[in-house]
């Protein structure tokens, strides 16, 4: 095993190549790494919160105000459907998953079902059946979300959230922001070098939700509704420049779900607008929105229950592209298409804590770890050569080194996030990868003292003090893996930094071992081990008086 093998050469070499080819990067300017051949590694160390500054989110999806959102909606959906499919109702009575609908003429409890059946549509794509009617008693029909929606609600809505607010807040895909998953409805939001806070939450709060609803035309029920006596199937808004109320129908004709491209364009007058279109779905709705029969009525344009347009239809538009004018500046255009183009947020989000980590603080943090590596580095280092000698005690710094550079590298290569804690497992890694070769030279040591042969001993070194190495490598590995899964953060910042040093340290402090005294054992042809040395000179001493 201690043979000096071709191969082990080559993979050794190779490891050094690599690894200073992703790690040099790390020395360079980001100007200067922006400008680099495309050819070569431009990727830099991934600087965490904690090393690099900037702002920290926690967020909870509001799981029970979207499930009273889409409730209501169902209210509508049923009380729109039964007034096209002449059913009279006595009443509409809200449940936790749908509503009930008593009706006036029981008789017509068949045709209401069937009507109810038909509004619920078949399985989603996952093959779960959403929507359920069922007929109650003789006069009663219930319309709602089936249980197996209503538990699969949080859990879808979390989901969603996390990728519109990736979309609103790296809509290129390029900015270090970490958005990940805690618990069962919580979002934490890291955002290095992002100083405000107060900006994220702008962006990350607005729900984004925009829809197109019908305006009421009916002076009489305007009239009631500015009164106090508002239709059950309406609302009052304020239009847009929130000056006369709107009395808006809620349900809703399209919707920001069928939105397939917004962008910013001009209206008429060369202010800034903004361009929409719609996917099939929503092109088909739209057109029978303006159809001939609502002609010369209005449609409310409403973004997070603000109406910012209300046009009048003028004739029907087929094509299901549009445009939303409303004293637009050229920057509020550009953020509103950014949140229409990320999606609408399927649930509001509320700010449960926010956290700011300055440049200045992150600076410091880097210092202390740099100092924390460097001392850890010179004591093992110093440890090594007093307990091993030069050579075998150099042989081990060099693959310690070696460690050092392939996981900077791997680290710069996966743009893996580094921070304080992950400092901490790089110290450990080091302390990891010189086990490794204590554990060799002790057993070297053990079989000189033996009696046997220096090529023998350190083959014996290498032969039995694997199992062990391999052995502790492993459950290393486990323990790593088990603070990956089932840790958060920084816990699995130090998870994975251990991780990668568990494997560069198998590579580098037993093969650069292997390599470097192979190579020494072939040239100088020792007759003694150096580390054994004491254990010859006591066996010198012991023999003449043996003697006498």
């Amino acid at each position: 095993m201690i043979q000096l093998s071709r191969w082990k050469i080559v993979v050794l070499a190779l490891s050094l190549v690599l690894g200073l080819l992703f790690s040099y990067p790390n020395l360079l300017p980001a100007e200067t790494r922006a400008n680099l051949p495309g050819w070569l590694p431009k990727n830099g160390l991934n600087l965490g919160l904690d090393l690099q500054g900037g702002s920290y989110l926690l967020l909870e999806v509001d799981v029970p105000a979207m499930r009273a959102k889409r409730i209501d909606n169902i209210v509508e959906d049923v009380r729109t459907t039964m007034r096209e499919d002449s059913i009279n109702l006595n009443g509409l009575q809200r449940e936790p998953n749908g509503v009930l609908a008593t009706l006036a003429n029981p008789a017509q409890q068949d045709a209401a079902f069937e009507a109810l059946r038909l509004l619920a549509g078949g399985p989603n794509q996952q093959g779960v059946q959403e929507r359920v009617a069922s007929r109650v008693g003789q006069n009663q029909v219930r319309f709602g979300f089936s249980q197996q929606a209503i538990d699969g609600m949080a859990s879808t809505a979390v989901d969603q959230s996390i990728e519109v607010v990736r979309r609103r807040l790296d809509s290129s895909g390029t900015k270090e922001i970490s958005i990940t998953r805690q618990g069962a409805d919580r979002i934490v939001v890291q955002a290095p070098g992002q100083s405000d806070p107060a900006e994220l939450e702008r962006l990350i709060g607005q729900t984004a939700q925009l829809t197109f609803q019908m305006v009421e035309s009916d002076q009489q029920l305007i009239q009631l509704a500015m009164q106090g006596s508002v239709p059950p199937d309406s609302q009052l808004l304020a239009d847009a420049d929130g000056v006369s109320p709107l009395l808006v129908k809620k349900r809703i004709l399209v919707s920001g779900e069928q939105l397939t491209r917004a962008s910013v364009g001009s209206d008429q007058s060369g202010r800034p607008a903004i361009d929409f279109r719609f996917d099939g779905v929503g092109a088909r709705r739209f057109a029978e929105a303006t159809a001939p029969q609502n002609k010369g009525k209005r449609f409310a344009i409403i973004l997070d229950g603000r109406v910012i347009s209300a046009p009048q239809i003028n004739e029907p538009i087929p094509s299901g592209s549009g445009q939303i004018t409303g004293g637009f500046t050229l920057q509020s255009a550009s953020e509103m298409v950014n949140l229409l183009n990320g999606g609408a947020l399927p649930a509001p989000l509320k700010v449960e804590e926010r956290r700011v980590v300055t440049a200045e603080l992150g600076a410091d943090a880097v210092k202390a770890g740099a100092v924390s590596t460097a001392i850890g580095f010179a004591i093992i280092v110093i440890f090594m050569i007093l307990s091993y000698g030069l050579l075998f005690g150099g042989v081990s710094v060099i693959g310690l080194i070696l460690n050092g550079l392939l996981i900077i590298a791997a680290m710069s290569l996966t743009q893996a996030t580094l921070t304080l804690p992950g400092i901490a497992g790089l110290v450990l890694t080091f302390a990891v990868a010189v086990d490794a070769n204590v554990l060799i030279y002790e057993r070297m040591r053990d079989e000189a003292r033996a009696g046997r042969s220096v090529i023998a001993s350190m083959d014996a070194g290498f032969n039995k003090a694997m199992g062990t190495i391999v052995d502790a490598n492993l459950t290393t590995l486990v323990a790593a893996a088990i603070m990956f899964m089932f840790g958060a953060g920084p816990v699995r910042g130090f998870a994975w930094t251990l991780t990668i040093g568990v494997f560069t340290s198998m590579l580098s402090a037993v093969l650069t071992a292997q390599v470097l005294l192979g190579w020494w054992l072939k040239v100088a042809k020792p007759k003694t081990l150096p580390i054994a040395d004491d254990v010859a000179k006591t066996s010198s001493k012991t023999a003449p008086a043996a003697a006498e």
